[in-house]
This record gives structure tokens, C-alpha cells and sequence, in this order.
């Protein structure tokens, strides 16, 4: 007889907010007997449990997963075979599981990589994303902003490398929405003014968690660092006169 492997699921919990997760997250969490997050290599502890922590059932085991924080493909890419091997053996109970992402499974989320890890591992594995609603979407509700309208374009970008996507595509665009700017928001700072685009540019930190701020001008954190889980949103398209 074949085996038969439990099905992992990726389940994004969303921004911040423990009532913006889907009713397919939550019946899906409910009914699995391991939950896997994902930490730092510093410590356990995990936002995306902390959000979801109310639907995983007592019974539930929670095991934490460690990612490392690196640029460097290597490091990433034995990282995610580690934790693979971690995954594996709950599947071939033949129990389901889930992995806890922020935002969506699919989105800047260490699920896809975990999940290719797995696949490559064994091919047997039964991966099921569930979506979840990502910072940028609870970011424009909460600001009022619209992500985009009519034949406009949206660009959504990493800031992990500075302000260089911006002058590289902000001609090309009418919206972009920009993450991962905590570690280089000086370079994205000047770039924006550079581009004349400081006063159509709004962000916000935290959205949806404790501490969450509105940062109206981006200029203040030019030579310094804006609370992390910070996001912007530019709009580079002018209105015609």
C-alpha cells in the first residue's frame, strides 16, 4: 500500500488584525494537530502566531521553524532544506499541518520556499495554499487610499535593496507599493525626493498591530529608521490640470 502523507497547508493570517483571517483559515487551522511558524534564529517567538494564536486548537503542537535573515542564497537555501526535514516526518504520520505566514502564503513569505524545499524533497507531498489578505491591501483600507483605478498600473516592489527599484521603474508606473523598507529607508527617503514624489508618497507601521503610526512624511526618517513592518504607498501618477 502506497503512503499516504498528510497535506501541509499554508495559511496566511493575514496583516495583523486576528479578525481579518479567512473562515477557510480558521476551519482549516482548527483541525490540524501541528502548526508550524516561522522565527528568527535569535528566538521562538512568531507574529503570525500571536495573530492566529486564538483559532490553533490546545491540542495542537506548535513547532517553531528558524529562517535565517541573509541575503545570501546559500544560507537561504540550507535553511529551508533544514526545516523541510523538520516538516517531513509530521507528513508521514499521515496528519494534516499548517505553516503560519503574515500576510499571504505567497506574497514575501518563507512558505514558497519551504514548500519547494518539500516538493523537491518528495514529490509525494500535498501543499494547499490558503490566501490571506496582505499588509499593502489593510494598509490602503486603513489610509483610504486606493491601490489602484481605471487603466491604472500597480507595482508592487521589495525595499530590501533601497531606493533602486524606484529609480529604476517609478517612470513606468502609476501606483507602487513598496515593502521591506525598514532596513534601507534612508536611500528610499532621498530617492523619493529625488523623484519629486516625497508629497505623494504616505506609509504606515504596524498596520493592524499594536503600535500601528501614519507617517505623513517620510522625510523625518530620512537619516534614521522608521518603526519595522513599515510600507509605502506612492502614487507617481499627476493629475492633469
Amino acid at each position: 500500500m502506497e503512503k499516504r502523507y498528510g497535506t501541509l497547508y499554508g495559511i496566511g493570517v493575514g496583516p495583523g488584525d486576528p479578525e481579518l483571517m479567512t473562515v477557510k483559515a480558521v476551519r482549516i487551522l482548527k483541525g490540524v494537530g501541528v502548526v508550524f511558524t516561522a522565527a528568527s534564529t535569535k528566538n521562538d517567538y512568531s507574529t503570525a502566531y500571536q495573530i492566529a494564536r486564538r483559532y490553533v486548537p490546545e491540542t495542537a503542537e506548535v513547532v517553531p521553524l528558524p529562517f535565517k535573515m541573509t541575503t545570501r542564497h546559500t544560507a537561504r537555501r540550507q535553511a529551508r532544506e533544514k526545516n523541510a526535514k523538520k516538516v517531513l516526518p509530521y507528513l508521514e504520520t499521515g496528519k494534516d499541518a499548517a505553516f503560519l505566514t503574515l500576510g499571504d502564503p505567497l506574497t514575501y513569505s518563507t512558505f514558497s520556499y519551504l514548500a519547494q524545499a518539500l516538493k523537491e524533497m518528495e514529490p509525494r507531498v500535498t501543499i494547499r495554499v490558503v490566501p490571506g489578505i496582505t499588509s499593502y491591501q489593510a494598509a490602503a483600507a486603513r489610509l483610504l487610499v486606493p491601490l489602484c483605478e481605471g487603466e491604472e498600473s500597480l507595482l508592487v516592489v521589495s525595499g530590501a535593496m533601497g531606493g533602486e527599484a524606484l529609480r529604476n521603474l517609478a517612470g513606468d508606473v502609476d501606483n507602487i507599493v513598496m515593502l521591506k523598507t525598514y532596513k534601507n529607508f534612508g536611500d528610499i527617503a532621498k530617492t523619493l525626493e529625488g523623484l519629486g514624489l516625497r508629497d505623494r508618497t504616505v506609509g504606515i507601521s504596524r498596520c493592524g498591530l499594536e503600535g500601528e503610526a501614519i507617517i505623513e512624511d517620510i522625510g523625518r526618517f530620512e537619516n534614521t529608521h522608521p518603526p519595522y513592518f513599515t510600507l509605502l504607498i506612492v502614487k507617481t501618477k499627476r493629475e492633469e490640470s
